[in-house]
């Protein structure tokens, strides 16, 4: 999407727990020919549980309350998810909506508003607010969560400053950014949260310090519990012997009874600190590369000409292209420095920062 972006960051712990990973979006402006307003979005099961994350930029001015809803049932109404059992985002145990939601306040005039926000007397201005009037009426609605609006509103900003909008226009303040949630009541129980899955919020604020926009971010820390439906990795890898950069190494790994691979999976040798599943210093496709099965436990070979020659630690991952996502994880591998790697490293023992980057500052501890 132009100007929406959506990006998921977790634990690596959790890593062999998050599985069907997929995203859709959809186009709004211009009648849907145009990525500047819509919504992305990223659903995922943790630990066995349905979780979805939804980021929206819904149409501007005051006047576009009733476009906004339009356009919000227009995204959950196009984006389809390739899972059975949770087609769209309203189906899952649970879904975060938030973005430029752009509601406004209503009937008040920007003199009572800005002197409600002067006096931080925020709830002056809450039962006008154009979401939480829609929350009231609009019955799909009903169903979300979202904390009290103790904070400024968010909008319009004068760039570079706290000012609300000093302009000719002088646009009125409103709480345009904003963060909800959807607890679904599974079937077999009575109140949302008891089928496994409970949250809870932690914090809802607005950050002031920040004025390269219009607008003020927003951010939501929440407590998610669940009960793990989920609590093997579908894959568990380890290498066998002793690794040396100059050498080929083989991995040996075991699939859990349900995994079903796919000729496109893969195993990756990844740098402790990696932060995606792309960042792979070398990998192998694990049908191409299998070189012995037996009692459960397959074996694939990594070829030395991608072990990095300088050695270290690192991790061995193995991605299942059909639920595209890493699955299993292994402990940290010693990958041993080649024999002239190490003869060079021992060289540069006895030299000093200057000798080993000539022209080049040496290297520094922060």
């Amino acid at each position: 999407m132009q100007g929406i972006v959506l990006i998921l960051f977790a634990k690596q712990a959790h890593l062999p727990f998050i599985r069907s990973v997929r995203s859709q979006f959809t186009r709004t402006g211009l009648h849907g020919y145009w990525g500047n307003k819509g919504g992305v979005s990223i659903r995922l099961s943790l630990y066995g549980h349905s979780i979805c994350f939804l980021n929206c930029h819904l149409p501007a001015h005051q006047e576009n309350a009733k476009q906004r809803l339009d356009d919000f049932e227009h995204i959950l109404e196009m984006q389809h998810f390739e899972e059975k059992k949770f087609p769209s985002a309203l189906d899952h145990e649970l879904l975060f909506w938030f973005g430029d939601l752009n509601f406004r306040i209503e009937d008040y005039g920007l003199h009572f508003i800005r002197e409600s926000i002067s006096s931080s007397r925020f709830n002056l201005l809450w039962e006008k607010d154009q979401l939480n009037m829609a929350r009231k009426k609009t019955f799909f609605l009903q169903e979300f969560s979202e904390g009290p609006l103790k904070f400024k509103p968010t909008y319009k900003f004068d760039l570079h400053s706290d000012e609300y909008d000093t302009s000719e226009k002088r646009r009125k303040p409103a709480w345009t950014d904003r963060i909800l949630w959807r607890v679904k009541c599974l079937p077999s129980c009575s109140n949302p949260g008891e089928g496994g899955v409970s949250l809870s919020l932690g914090s809802y604020t607005s950050h002031m310090d920040y004025n390269i926009s219009d607008h003020k971010p927003v951010t939501g820390t929440f407590e998610l519990k669940m009960q793990p439906l989920q609590t093997e990795p579908l894959v568990v890898l380890c290498p066998v012997g002793t690794w040396r950069a100059e050498q080929d190494a083989t991995v040996s790994y075991v699939t859990a009874p349900e995994f079903a691979s796919s000729a496109w999976d893969w195993i990756g040798l990844y740098r402790v600190s990696f932060r995606h599943a792309n960042d792979y210093v070398t990998y192998v496709w694990v049908q191409d590369n299998e070189i012995s099965s037996e009692d459960g436990a397959k074996q694939v070979y990594l070829g030395a000409e991608g072990l990095p020659k300088a050695g270290g630690e690192f991790l061995l991952g193995y991605y299942s292209n059909t639920l595209r996502s890493l699955v299993g994880l292994s402990q940290p591998v010693q990958v041993q420095p080649s024999l002239k790697s190490a003869e060079q490293q021992a060289g540069w023992a006895g030299t000093s920062s200057a000798e080993r980057f000539p022209g080049e500052r040496p290297p520094c501890d922060f």
